[in-house]
């Protein structure tokens, strides 16, 4: 983190070597850096100094070991990194861990360099995301590649640094030594800003660089409490004098975000024509789905928004999937992309079983320098299972937190793909509009209009000076998927280069 010199000097020391076996079986020898603050009083203002001698540069790490970064105001908190040749060789590319609770949890992280301007800030998202969306590569389905990906024109690292972060403990390559598991977002929360404020710190080149959030499907939940949490440790630290993450804006895809709008957007996408022009649902099933619907949001209201109360919301959740839902799932459809049957396992599409096989490789998880001795898993049964018990996207309105953030300055982009059911278009709009900050008046004003690319529409969006809601024409919960015809890779990189650059889409 480079730090304006007032005059004084703090450390960041290197030492060696620790060890650490892998699941191969070999010794891996870390670097240790330990970030020592040293302090200068100036007009009454603590200032935190770095040390120039010792500051790293992400282009000094070694890619036989991970070098360990530590940091004095997060003890439980340590980062592990090297260099790796995986997937994008156009630019430098890192994975590491984020060791957490005294280094008894470890979460995966890949980061990529921007190819066009790595001063740019990154964001986070995860494994299957980076092999079948966004990420530099994707997953090679014809077997025609000499190393399993295909390099991927539409990247988001096109426009931006990107983090990609096996979040939480138990998903992806992170795992616990002892078995343990995040719970909650608001747990996991405390993690994610520990990671990137030691990485910021740690490597200089970011400092003041502007920070975006990015994910989709539960990350409408997680990102918003994850941009609370750094926004609220940045008062902190700006009233200690410490430098502050460049907190810009949170980007939605196809987000869980106003869950209480769900159901509602569901029916219009099954029974309606918000996705297809005439609807696929059976009339007896829509007719169903009609008569249950004013009785699901009523208990939903009642007992998980205007208060929680764990076993009636259950119950209300049970209730509203067994009548709402289920159709659905018997339809055989792609809940991810109703114009598409599902195929493969429980995600509907074949290329989450190569991700799997593919990560699983001795030779990839050399490369990436993956520990854990579990296999790959994208999905996580028991963490849903933790998720669920505690009731985490039910028990705190996370649209209470995209409001504040709006209310604080910190702008926010929300999009979807109209072809999904899941977490669809509808129901994302419909907790938009209801959505009560301090500029609701300007966004309620503001016009529908289309928005293009290549002179082809692409979809609808509607703007005000903080908050972005758009939709895109026929693409599916995996917008980004480069391989798939109806989704639209092009789009999702011209959308989010527009919106790093403060365009209007």
């Amino acid at each position: 983190m480079l730090i304006r010199q007032v005059g004084l000097c703090g450390s960041g020391r290197v030492s060696t070597e620790k060890k650490s076996k892998t699941a191969a079986g070999k010794f891996v020898p870390y670097r240790t850096v330990r970030l020592q603050m040293t302090y200068a009083f100036l007009r009454g203002t603590i200032i935190l100094l770095a040390s120039e001698p010792n500051q790293l540069h992400l282009s000094a790490l070694d890619s036989d070991n991970f070098t360990v970064l530590q940091h004095p105001r997060h003890p439980n908190h340590r980062v592990r990194i090297k260099k790796s040749a995986f997937c994008d060789s156009t630019v430098n590319m890192y994975t590491g861990y984020l060791d957490v609770d005294a280094g008894a949890k470890h979460l995966f992280f890949y980061f990529f360099e921007s190819r066009t301007d790595p001063a740019r800030g990154p964001g986070c998202s995860s494994s299957v995301g980076l092999l079948m969306e966004l990420g530099p590569c994707s997953i090679d389905m014809n077997s025609t590649s000499s190393n399993g990906t295909h390099w991927n024109p539409y990247s988001w690292n096109e426009a931006a640094n990107i983090f990609f972060l096996d979040q939480p403990v138990g998903v992806g390559f992170s795992y616990a030594d002892y078995g343990e598991i995040i719970q909650t977002t608001e747990e996991a929360s405390k993690n994610v800003h520990a990671f990137i404020t030691i990485f910021f710190e740690t490597f200089t080149q970011f400092n003041g660089r502007p920070l975006h959030l990015s994910g989709e499907s539960y990350g409408g939940r997680y990102l918003p409490v994850f941009a609370s949490e750094i926004y609220d440790q940045n008062i902190i630290a700006r009233r200690e004098g410490r430098p502050v993450l460049n907190l810009q804006s949170v980007i939605i895809g196809n987000g869980n975000t106003g869950i209480s709008m769900l159901y509602p957007g569901r029916y219009e996408i099954e029974c309606g024509t918000a996705a297809l022009e005439t609807p696929f649902q059976s009339i007896n099933i829509c007719v169903q789905m009609k008569r249950a619907l004013p009785r699901c949001q009523e208990h939903m209201r009642k007992n998980c928004i205007e208060q929680f109360d764990l076993i009636n919301c259950r119950a209300a959740i049970n209730f509203c999937d067994s009548e709402l839902s289920t159709g659905m799932w018997a339809s055989g459809r792609n809940v991810y992309d109703i114009s598409k049957m599902c195929v493969g396992d429980d995600l509907c599409y074949d290329e989450n079983t190569a991700i799997k096989d593919f990560l699983n490789l001795p030779e990839t998880r050399e490369l990436l320098g993956v520990e854990t001795p579990n296999n790959f898993t994208p999905c996580s049964p028991e963490v849903g299972a933790d998720f669920n018990a505690h009731m985490d996207k039910y028990n705190n309105p996370t649209e209470y937190h995209v409001a504040a953030l709006l209310d604080r300055g910190v702008r926010v982009l929300i999009y979807a793909g109209t072809y999904d059911w899941q977490c669809n278009w509808v129901s994302n709009r419909m907790w938009v509009d209801a959505l009560e900050w301090s500029g609701s008046d300007e966004y309620s004003k503001a016009d529908w209009r289309e928005w293009s690319v290549n002179a082809r529409k692409a979809g609808e969006v509607k703007s005000s000076s903080f908050l972005t809601f758009a939709t895109v024409k026929g693409a599916g919960h995996m917008m980004s998927f480069f391989s798939v015809p109806h989704d639209k890779p092009e789009e999702s990189l011209a959308m989010i280069q527009r919106w790093l650059k403060h365009r209007s889409l």
